[in-house]
């Protein structure tokens, strides 16, 4: 199954509806951070306890953290494979100079690309604060506060979000196409439900840094 188009097609579908359920449960986490420091702070020490006492602390979450990786580098490697079949299948361009496909199928494979540098950086940022200056352990409400203080730390962010927000409105459809659930009467009804998620999930990320900068979050 691997080995074959289908299945690698099959595993970025079920590996991208994994990260796609963390996505909207991790922004509905991150809204919290309106309702002041203590609220949020006390969300983010809650998700290590979480299980206690029949998990041990972080266990949860360290469980959390296996399931996505296996995910990302699951959709990674099978993003990347079908690309050099799909470059080998067709080794000249097509005779068409205007591009057929929207902007979001055109961009999912840089938009992959500059989601996979944000992982990394956004890991480096606000959970290990290698590359945060002044971080402060156990004070996730701070940090993030003191992240979006940034000019830098603003952009890299939004731009990000932004280019998750198109990978989701292609890639949900297309995960519905290769499961079997899409058809010529589910269509319609699948891109607006992937519409609606890219909006609401952009649009809930992307609300912090501007509550930050906006000074609603201080």
């Amino acid at each position: 199954m691997w080995g074959s188009t289908v299945g690698k097609k099959t595993v970025m579908a079920v590996s991208g509806l994994i990260m796609l359920l963390y996505l909207v449960v991790h922004m509905i986490g991150n809204l919290k951070i309106f309702f002041g420091a203590g609220e949020f702070n006390h969300y983010a020490h809650w998700l290590r306890t979480l299980g206690e006492p029949f998990l041990h602390y972080e266990w949860a979450l360290w469980l959390v953290r296996i399931v996505l990786v296996i995910a990302v580098v699951a959709h990674a490697v099978s993003a990347y494979q079908l690309s050099r079949r799909d470059i080998k299948a067709r080794p000249t361009k097509y005779v068409h100079s205007k591009p057929r496909a929207s902007y979001a199928t055109r961009t999912m494979r840089w938009g992959g690309i500059i989601l996979g540098l944000f992982i990394v950086w956004h890991i480096l940022d606000l959970t290990t604060g290698t590359v945060h200056s002044g971080f402060q352990p156990g004070h996730p409400y701070q940090n993030i506060v003191a992240t979006f203080s940034t000019w830098y730390g603003n952009v890299i962010y939004i731009v990000a979000m932004l280019a998750l927000g198109l990978h989701i409105r292609h890639g949900f459809w297309s995960a519905a196409q290769t499961l079997g659930v899409g058809s010529r009467a589910r269509d319609r009804a699948l891109k607006t439900v992937a519409n609606v998620l890219a909006v609401l999930l952009t649009a809930g990320f992307i609300a912090v840094p501007v509550g930050v900068m906006t000074g609603v979050v201080s």
